[in-house]
């Protein structure tokens, strides 16, 4: 029991990430009931975050296709589909520098806390179930962070030691190339979030990332401009360059105002005083009429998916103007050139005769 949506071709949404709206109150409570909210703010699909079992319980999922069927049914019930499931926090945890080991626990099993070995193998394992309940959904990408080795070496000062990065992304390498080949066999798209406080959270670090990787045909690019902006990167550029990896899209706006006291490191300061901040959709300065163009361009063949995170406007303003946004920058692919009215017929003797060539 698969969705038809999730085997078109073409831009499809708009969609939204549930993870910001999770919540012990109706209607961010359950699935039946998120789906049912998605749905009345015109959004034709959720993005599915999988820690705990809230909205999706991962093994079962991994396991039974008729428990996906029931997870499917509860969503056409509501009218949406499931676009992508997400694993961010079990990513994070693939892969995570002793610095950030205590705040990075919380996100795994309470038995697991303080043992980094056994927390590691544990998020492993969480992305090989995603791998496989992705495939009995019958969806086609997946999204995930990196986790991070290098990142407190991002500035490098004190000077990083010869090797050190290259060491790095070798051991990143090593923990996801097995992730990737499970994501192969389900025949799923491992998208990662380009995103700082990762390894991978620039196109330099992802090529780095792709030698470690041996290129492995799955491994992905979970887009989001808003995060290239606030590194004042060239984030149409972005697409140009990545477009073949490029396999899911979070439709996020951001702003980068300078100032006289800090910059893009943002001076140790709160979301609303950095230069650099997210914003609801069409308040920040994100070009999205040319990234939407741009993937259209290259025949992006994936979900318009909403993330809402911004220090101003509330949660549910966000959502219920997003849907609207992005449906107003959907772009359907022409099937004909502009100017075919004016063709002409041809062939390769005509031709001849218009470049002034003779078979003498």
């Amino acid at each position: 029991m698969h969705s038809d949506q999730q085997n078109s071709t073409g831009l499809k949404g708009p969609g939204i990430f549930l993870a910001q709206f999770i919540a012990d109150e109706a209607p961010f409570d359950s699935l039946a009931n998120i789906a049912e909210w998605a749905a009345s703010q015109g959004y034709k699909a959720i993005q599915v975050p999988t820690l705990g079992t809230r909205f999706i319980d991962l093994q079962r999922a991994a396991e039974s296709q008729d428990y996906c069927d029931e997870l499917i049914g509860v969503c056409a019930r509501a009218g949406v589909v499931i676009s992508e499931l997400s694993t961010h926090l079990q990513g994070q945890l693939v892969a995570v520098h002793p610095a950030f080991d205590s705040l990075f626990d919380d996100f795994a099993p309470p038995a697991l806390r303080g043992k980094p070995q056994e927390r590691t193998e544990w998020a492993i394992e969480q992305l090989k179930l995603a791998a496989r309940a992705s495939k009995r959904l019958g969806l086609t990408a997946h999204a995930t962070f990196s986790g991070a080795l290098l990142w407190p070496y991002v500035y490098p000062w004190p000077q990083r030691p010869a090797g050190l990065v290259e060491q790095g992304f070798a051991e990143l390498g090593k923990r996801w190339l097995p992730i990737l080949d499970c994501f192969e066999e389900a025949g799923v798209d491992l998208c990662y979030e380009i995103h700082p406080g990762e390894d991978l959270h620039d196109g330099a670090s992802f090529e780095q990332f792709l030698e470690a990787v041996n290129h492995h045909p799955r491994a992905a690019i979970l887009y989001d401009p808003s995060h290239l902006l606030l590194q004042q990167m060239d984030y149409l550029g972005f697409i140009d360059r990545y477009h073949q990896r490029i396999r899911m899209f979070h439709v996020k706006d951001a702003e980068f105002r300078p100032d006289a006291r800090s910059g893009v490191y943002g001076g140790y300061q709160g979301w609303v005083e950095r230069p650099g901040r997210f914003r609801s959709l069409g308040d920040g300065q994100i070009d999205f009429k040319s990234i939407f163009s741009k993937l259209c361009q290259y025949d992006f063949n994936g979900w318009a998916v909403l993330e809402w995170e911004c220090c101003l406007k509330d949660s549910a303003q966000g959502a219920a103007e997003g849907a609207a946004f992005i449906e107003r920058h959907m772009i359907r692919k022409t099937a004909k050139a502009f100017d075919d009215f004016a063709g002409v017929s041809a062939d390769a003797a005509s031709n001849r005769r218009l470049l002034g060539l003779t078979d003498d």
